[in-house]
């Protein structure tokens, strides 16, 4: 789009909410979001993100433009008139655009751009448990039994797109109603169960019970996924968060998870 290089314009107004990230609210003929990202992969996926649901129309901010090959990772998208859903309405208001999403097909499982895709989904997740111990020396007999947890599964999952952050701040409605997401850097294809045990470990939930008011209950492995994948995603907070307070939180509630098990063995999946 004409005029946005990635500059930061000096009205403009830093709005970052994140770690990793710098972003701008930039007003205009165009208002629009500009962010900066340090990581480059980041922001190639949260490109392609944003191309793929604008081709499929779906509940997101449109892609304006992109940093040039090799140079700092930035992107600009449009700029949003809508507020945060408020957490008491979020898990109703998240049902329709999160259905929208998991509708959206891929062909392989992991990142859609920036990094190492996969052949199936078993594969993306052991990939993501070695990662997540050698990250964290610790906690390698948790990721061992989440591996046998996998393993144990059989895989025939599709993938579909995940936003793979949902957390409050990223639903957003609009004046006329209508629910948008926002902020998809780290935007998967995979099971859409994973976006669920994702939620409820932002959500700080001391059990995933109430996302699963958005499954599809039909499926008799959705709530035993579900569990999986809230520890999965509780294992990466354990082991990579910037942030010491969620690092500890997510410690304590592995290890939560650990004790219960030693007294029911079923309670690790159940």
């Amino acid at each position: 789009m004409n005029g946005i290089d990635g500059r930061v314009p000096l009205s403009a107004r830093e709005i970052t909410t994140g770690q990793a990230n710098h972003v701008w609210s930039v007003d205009g003929p165009t208002p629009y979001i500009l962010k900066h990202y340090s990581d480059p992969s980041r922001a190639a996926n949260e490109a392609a993100a944003l191309r793929l649901l604008a081709t499929h129309r779906a509940p997101a901010p449109q892609l304006l433009a992109t940093s040039p090959y090799d140079t700092p990772p930035w992107i600009a998208q449009t700029a949003l008139r809508a507020n945060p859903v408020p957490a008491d309405h979020y898990l109703e208001d998240l049902t329709e655009p999160l259905a929208a999403v998991h509708r959206i097909p891929g062909t392989h499982f992991g990142r859609l751009a920036g990094a190492r895709q996969h052949r199936s989904w078993s594969d993306y997740l052991h990939d993501r448990l070695h990662a997540y111990a050698t990250a964290a020396p610790t906690l390698r007999a948790t990721a061992q039994l989440l591996h046998q947890e996998v393993e144990a599964d059989e895989d025939s999952i599709q993938p579909v797109l995940l936003h793979h952050d949902l957390r409050p701040g990223h639903l957003l409605r609009e004046p006329a109603g209508s629910r948008l997401l926002v902020d998809w850097e780290l935007a998967i294809f995979g099971d859409k169960r994973s976006d669920l045990g994702r939620l409820a470990v932002r959500l700080e939930l001391d059990d995933p019970t109430p996302v699963l008011a958005l499954a599809d209950r039909s499926d008799p492995t959705t709530e035993s996924r579900v569990h999986l994948y809230w520890h999965i995603h509780l294992l990466a907070d354990a082991a990579l968060s910037r942030d010491p307070v969620v690092r500890n939180r997510a410690a304590k509630r592995l290890t939560a998870c650990a004790t219960g098990q030693s007294r029911d063995r079923d309670a690790f999946t159940t």
